[in-house]
């Protein structure tokens, strides 16, 4: 019996990685300003981090009318907009982040780093951070801190 369930748990072990895998999967379809290099930095954090990443540069009016459309509101707005499945990136959002979403798949709009936080990905410079909260979006447009960043 003991044999027997050990051969189980090997089987069963690949499956325990599913959602981790699905998350590192999902292509994150990513909405930028032409003339922004941090957008293009985080994008590069995603893809180092396993994540398949699309860009498509739009202008400005465009960008603002897909975040109202989206459901993004001036105060968890940032300056790029991507789409990770049925979810809302805004902003600076770490890739962990964006995969633990992924995985747990909340009943949500999605995540925002409102502003641009020094030190956040994409928007590095040197040693120096601020501390910074991802926000979850909550269906109501409510928010609550889905993660901490210091």
């Amino acid at each position: 019996m003991h044999r027997r369930s050990l051969l189980l748990a090997a089987a069963a072990l690949p499956l325990a990685n599913l959602p981790a895998l699905a998350a590192a999967q999902e292509t994150i379809r990513i909405m930028k300003s032409p003339s922004c290099g941090c957008c293009t930095a985080w994008a590069d954090r995603l893809a180092a981090a396993g994540m398949e990443t699309e860009v498509r540069e739009v202008a400005d009016d465009q960008l603002w009318q897909m975040k109202e459309h989206l459901g993004i509101t001036g105060d968890l707005a940032s300056c790029h907009t991507a789409l990770a499945g049925a979810y809302v990136i805004e902003g600076h959002v770490p890739a962990e982040d964006i995969q633990r979403l992924l995985a747990e798949r909340p009943d949500a709009l999605g995540l925002t780093v409102p502003g641009m936080p020094l030190g956040s990905p994409g928007m590095e410079m040197g040693d120096a951070r601020e501390a910074f909260d991802t926000l979850l979006i909550k269906a109501d447009g409510s928010t609550e801190v889905f993660a901490s960043h210091s």
